[in-house]
């Protein structure tokens, strides 16, 4: 069991996936909340029946699973609808995270968490990583990767904490303006201190 837990978060558009990944190369196991959160409300799941039960049937595709766009509607427009939802699947996300955590046999653990300090989620980990880019960049690389528009973009990032609240709260921060290679140096040498961390934890 990895007792050590790194906190991996970042706008979007800012490289986490990429940062996360070099990590996992390294040997290191990834807690993803974001597959988790896919899995907790998975067809056939205990989060997908509470929806129903909830929300209708009407927020099922002809398949069975989840109609995301449907739901995305329901909460969209109220708050309470959107509390109800959080309520409901914030535990189950982050209780899903520390079994993972529990079971992995790396010497630590990163989480990679988007909303990491949005949804005080930092309690959960003994160290935050920032990857840190400029909004701009952001915006331009989310563009080119999701086809969106400049303005859904905008959207998405003034709903997350800032860029100067993120880097007042995190530990340690990588920047990802430069290239792959530049990216890959910064790792190492986090991972060797991370080594060094769990090992005296």
């Amino acid at each position: 069991m990895a007792d050590f837990i790194v906190g991996l978060t970042g706008g979007i558009g800012s490289g986490k996936t990429t940062v996360a990944n070099l990590f996992e190369e390294l040997g290191i196991t990834l807690v993803d909340a974001d597959i988790i959160a896919r899995d907790v409300v998975a067809k056939g799941s205990i989060g997908l029946i509470k929806i129903t039960e909830h929300f209708g049937t009407d927020t099922l595709l002809a398949d069975g699973n989840l109609d995301r766009a449907k739901l995305r509607q329901k909460i969209f427009s109220d708050d309470s609808e959107r509390l109800w939802l959080n309520n409901l699947l914030h535990p189950m996300i982050r209780d899903e995270m520390l079994e993972q955590c529990k079971a992995a046999q790396s010497d630590y653990v990163i989480m990679v968490v988007p909303l990491l300090f949005e949804n005080g989620l930092d309690r959960l980990v003994d160290r935050t990583l920032l990857v840190d880019i400029s909004p701009e960049l952001q915006q331009q690389r989310t563009i080119s990767r999701d086809a969106v528009t400049a303005q859904q973009v905008k959207n998405i990032i003034g709903s997350q904490a800032s860029r100067a609240e993120k880097l007042s709260k995190a530990d340690d921060v990588i920047d990802n303006h430069g290239e792959i290679s530049a990216l890959k140096c910064k790792v190492n040498a986090l991972h060797n201190f991370y080594l060094k961390l769990s090992s005296n934890s």
